[in-house]
């Protein structure tokens, strides 16, 4: 019997059995092959997010990989079978953000995959066909679980806009930073630091393409032309900007706890640094993601460190939030 995990309420879930929904017209049902745990999947579980972004009772799992099992009215039957990802985002459509192609600032709300709507840790997810990404037929599928994490990324490279023979620099070793260091390295940077808190990233991020890499406590330099942070620590958007030269570009996306450090507008006016930020990933970025996958620049299997059953939900949440130098990324398989 196919199951799916179930948060009931903060610090309560449950397996229970799972019927794939058959789809309704513009959908289509898609057979799990892996799905990622981030931090925001902790924060479902223990009650910390924010109000309006999590709706219980709730199928968790927003990064997620497997292949079309069925369609429904309206939807090219020529999908079934292919390999896909797809995005979380479940905008209107018709406001004039999403008109723009800014999806994931759609005026009609908030609704996301795996946080108001059913999300991947189950054996199947009905989802509407127009969000599913559709990859190689040789394609990984393991390693595109992680290409939801890749595009909310590839959203910051977009904005960055880093040009060959730029210096560019990533604030954060986890998940997210070391995808930004790998879409900076297909851009041919001049330079491409990595700063961050942990002494044994290094290798990896090297691995991925880092000419430098320093901690936090060591000399940082200020003349990098972009800056893209990932950490989401109290201080990291300080010290991402600390990095840039007069004029330089700062893309933030790590999202830290109440009460952190903020940047100094007098510092931001005077040095007129540009500074944008990301929240999700918008069209545009999923469909560079999964170019730039194809192309083999993106290689997230390096970033697997424990692959579990569903029935080890809880396990697999404890690992996450253990600080285990040794945990990566945490895929659950059905």
């Amino acid at each position: 019997m196919s199951t799916a995990v179930v948060v009931e309420a903060p610090g309560e879930h449950r397996l229970v059995p799972h019927e794939p929904r058959r789809p309704e017209p513009g959908e289509a049902l898609v057979r799990v092959h892996a799905t990622g745990i981030c931090g925001s999947d902790r924060e479902v579980y223990q009650g910390n997010r924010p109000e309006g972004y999590v709706r219980y009772p709730l199928t968790p799992g927003h990064e997620w990989s497997g292949t079309v099992e069925a369609v429904g009215a309206g939807v090219p039957a020529s999908l079934v079978g292919r390999k896909v990802v797809g995005e979380g985002f479940r905008n209107c459509q018709v406001c004039d953000r999403c008109h723009a192609g800014e999806t994931t600032l759609c005026t009609d709300g908030y609704e996301e995959t795996g946080f108001t709507q059913p999300g991947a840790m189950a054996a199947t997810l009905t989802l509407p066909a127009r969000l599913l990404h559709v990859l190689a037929d040789d394609a990984d599928l393991t390693a595109a679980a992680l290409l939801e994490p890749a595009a909310c990324i590839a959203a910051a490279a977009i904005k960055a806009h880093a040009l060959p023979g730029e210096k560019v620099a990533v604030v954060g070793t986890g998940t997210l930073g070391m995808f930004a260091v790998q879409f900076l390295k297909a851009g041919s940077p001049a330079e491409l630091l990595v700063v961050g808190t942990r002494n044994d990233r290094e290798a990896l991020s090297r691995q991925f393409g880092a000419t430098d890499f320093r901690t936090r406590d060591q000399e940082l330099p200020d003349d990098f032309d972009v800056v893209i942070e990932t950490a989401g620590s109290a201080s990291a958007a300080r010290t991402a900007a600390s990095l840039l030269r007069r004029g330089g570009r700062l893309v933030l996306t790590g999202i830290p706890a109440p009460g952190a450090d903020g940047l100094d507008p007098t510092d931001l006016v005077v040095r007129q640094l540009e500074v944008h930020t990301v929240f999700g990933a918008p069209p545009d970025a999923w469909s560079h993601t999964v170019r730039v996958f194809g192309a083999g620049l993106l290689d997230p299997l390096p970033l697997v460190t424990h692959e579990l059953p569903l029935a080890e939900f809880s396990a697999a949440i404890d690992l996450v939030g253990s600080g285990d130098p040794k945990v990566g990324k945490v895929l659950l398989k059905p």
